[in-house]
């Protein structure tokens, strides 16, 4: 597919907000406590694999239960894509489709197995089967569609789970949105503990992206529940492997410069023992993958999200702001009679910047200097609108590399106009138009930069989770 080739027409914009995003640096966040439960809370824990529950909100859940709190948990997939560690398990090739649907019915046994120990019932677990590694293309490419996604290994494109309240859905985004928010709408939970938008799997950030969406769309039902993601799998992290009691989880280095305030619960010993036992009933992961799971039981059990970003949507053009660039000649395009950006909001501190100017979102991204026709980059940007269904919506994804761009929503290449690059020394800015993306309320938005990547890869040197930007 061909690139297309675009210059950005006003400098200003590039350079008023590059200007600001390198003045911006992160400090050290202490952590804070995650607070306490109450009797007669709702606590809703939305796991995407079979697993994810206990190493992440094992001490969260055994707390909730003490305290008086009803518990219930989602797992939005049972877990069957998970070759090597069937492999390890089986001693022996599992090639047919039966044998991982028989993994995901295992997964869902061991799942029961630990929640009960920590204290809750079988009925308190919903098992939506939805499929291991494929929800992620779903959110971005399978909606209003007779052609659902088709699992790689399982090769079926709906739920195969006879035991599960989505037997025989058609793998497609609005059927795992339908099932959210039912659960949701039902339940009425004053907190949801999920999986973060950060995570390098990717359904632990589908899971995240289908929440945000299922409560815009229950706004005017529910009272806004509180959210606490979590984190479980990120390059590196934690260290040191292995069971480690002794030791205090803190967030991966490359959050440093986020504006994440992360929150710590604290384990009791009996807790933090509970929480042990409760990993090892995944037999099926454990034998293959103790070291990594078992790291996670440690004294705490940490949560925090990026914090939503409002960006105004018209503004007005400082002159004092002018006047720092050296002169308003710099712009001869700039009516300082206009109405033009004065307080454009400058979004994240990091390498990575949002902005709204008129009618345009600004998207400026920090790279290294020396670096310019290796550089790349993979922009998500899904936008909500109150007033279309999201299945509606633009799921756009554009793919830079050097001056060259292309734009996709969902599985089309697409000739989206008014959408400019411009590749400076020090960073990479995008303008796109907001009627290009569903002219939203507010976007899921996500950055991931290579170098000498076309399309990305495994190991980008910088990566954002998706972060909610609000359009006022």
């Amino acid at each position: 597919m061909a690139f297309h080739r675009q210059r950005i027409s006003n400098i200003f914009v590039f350079s008023l907000v590059l200007c600001l995003f390198l003045s911006v640096r992160l400090s050290a966040q202490d952590f804070q406590q995650l607070g306490s439960f109450k009797e007669g809370e709702r606590v809703l824990i939305l796991a995407p694999h079979p697993d994810d529950e206990a190493i992440a909100c094992a001490g969260v859940i055994q707390e909730a239960i003490l305290k008086g709190a009803k518990v219930k948990i989602v797992y939005l997939t049972n877990g069957e894509h998970n070759q090597f560690a069937f492999i390890v398990y089986k001693k022996r090739i599992v090639l047919k489709k039966n044998e991982f649907i028989a993994l995901g019915q295992l997964r869902r046994k061991e799942s029961i197995e630990a929640m009960q120990l920590l204290g809750l019932k079988e009925d308190d677990l919903i098992f939506l089967g939805y499929p291991d590694f494929g929800t992620f293309s779903m959110f971005t490419r399978f909606w209003n569609t007779d052609k659902p996604f088709r699992s790689l290994l399982t090769r079926i494109s709906h739920v195969p789970y006879a035991d599960s309240p989505s037997f025989k859905a058609p793998y497609l985004g609005e059927n795992i949105l339908k099932d959210l928010k039912k659960v949701i709408l039902a339940y009425r939970p004053d907190k949801i503990f999920v999986s973060h938008s950060a995570d390098v799997n990717v359904d632990h950030k589908s899971l995240y992206l289908f929440l945000q969406i299922a409560l815009a769309q229950l706004k005017e039902e529910i009272a806004y529940p509180k959210i606490y993601p979590y984190l479980v799998h990120h390059s590196g992290w934690p260290l040191p492997r292995h069971y480690h009691p002794d030791l205090k989880l803190t967030p991966p280095k490359s959050f440093s410069d986020s504006d994440i305030k992360w929150l710590s619960f604290d384990l009791t010993a009996q807790q933090l023992d509970n929480k042990k036992k409760a990993i090892l009933c995944y037999r099926s992961q454990t034998q293959s993958s103790a070291f990594y799971l078992l790291a996670f039981a440690r004294k705490n059990e940490l949560f925090g999200d990026y914090p939503a970003i409002n960006l105004n949507h018209q503004a007005k053009l400082n002159e004092k702001l002018i006047s720092f660039f050296g002169s308003s000649k710099m712009f001869p395009d700039i009516n300082l009679e206009g109405n033009y950006a004065e307080n454009i909001s400058l979004a994240s501190k990091g390498r990575v910047s949002y902005a709204v100017l008129e009618d345009d979102l600004i998207i400026m991204i920090e790279k290294p200097e020396d670096i310019v026709y290796r550089f790349s980059t993979i922009v998500y940007l899904f936008g909500y609108n109150y007033s279309v269904p999201f299945a509606n919506m633009p799921k756009m994804r554009i793919i830079t590399k050097h001056k060259n761009f292309r734009v996709l929503d969902g599985k089309r290449l697409i000739n989206a106009s008014g959408i400019y690059l411009n590749l400076v020394p020090k960073a990479l800015t995008l303008k796109i138009p907001l009627k290009e993306l569903g002219s939203p309320d507010f976007i899921l938005a996500s950055v991931r930069s290579y170098i000498g990547r076309d399309e990305g890869g495994d190991s980008p040197i910088y990566a954002t989770g998706f972060r909610r930007i609000n359009i006022n």
